[in-house]
């Protein structure tokens, strides 16, 4: 059966805080707000999303709330520059319009007929529905911001080169740890140990997940021997 979306009321404190951010940007606004551009932002995006990480993990109510609203900004100070922006000329409505489209699309078991009953196989549908929207994509790496800190990029990478077994996905733990209580004091001798020694471990990090991804990408080129599967990304 298909999911009935919600209405959406013509007034809103959404519609409000539109019409605010339009008017801070507007001849006779904000100075600084004028100013600004898509590039000249991304570091406010970068640390209202880091901060937005710490109201979710160890914040109140009233943090959370704020900081979403700082996210929420960042969306519609860039909807609002690309309003203003010749070649570009799109507002909220329209970045609204295509995450509708979206959603929906990719939730044919929510909107449509098809059926999945687990996480898994909703996964499955996503794989399917990417791979036919996105057909330029010929890599498991395709789409992933290498940009990412390098623990968050390793556990992706991890999960991609699983994917396509270039790793085992049930293999035993290497290092085994009970908890995060356990494995992020561990984490932390381990950055402590590099810094005593004059190493850098996001780097270092960065480089072995170089040498990851170069696993993943020639294993997508030829077959994959499982005997070797971990060598690069274990480092054993």
């Amino acid at each position: 059966m298909n999911a009935a979306l919600p209405a959406v009321p013509e007034t809103s404190k959404l519609a409000e805080l539109v019409r605010v951010v339009a008017t801070l940007r507007a001849p006779g606004g904000c100075a600084w707000d004028a100013e600004q551009t898509h590039e000249s932002l991304v570091q406010y995006l970068v640390e209202e999303t880091y901060e937005l990480v710490d109201a979710i993990e160890a914040g109140s109510r009233e943090d959370l709330i704020e900081e979403l609203g700082d996210v929420l900004y960042q969306v519609l100070f860039h909807s609002d520059l690309a309003t203003h922006t010749p070649g570009e000329e799109f507002d909220l409505e329209d970045v609204a319009a295509h995450l509708t489209a979206k959603l929906i699309g990719r939730h044919p078991h929510v909107f449509g007929d098809t059926v999945a009953d687990t996480a898994a196989d909703v996964v499955a549908i996503w794989d399917d529905l990417k791979a036919a929207e996105k057909p330029e994509r010929t890599s498991v790496l395709d789409g992933i911001p290498l940009g990412m800190p390098s623990l968050a990029l390793a556990d992706k990478l991890i999960g991609r080169a699983q994917k396509i077994g270039v790793l085992e996905k049930n293999a035993p733990a290497a290092i085994p740890v009970a908890s995060e209580d356990e494995l992020g004091p561990l984490l932390l001798a381990i950055v402590a140990s590099a810094k005593a020694q004059g190493f850098d471990s996001e780097r270092a990090l960065r480089n072995t997940l170089r040498g990851l991804q170069q696993e993943i990408r020639d294993s997508e080129q030829d077959p994959y021997d499982p005997n070797d599967a971990g060598i690069i990304a274990l480092g054993v």
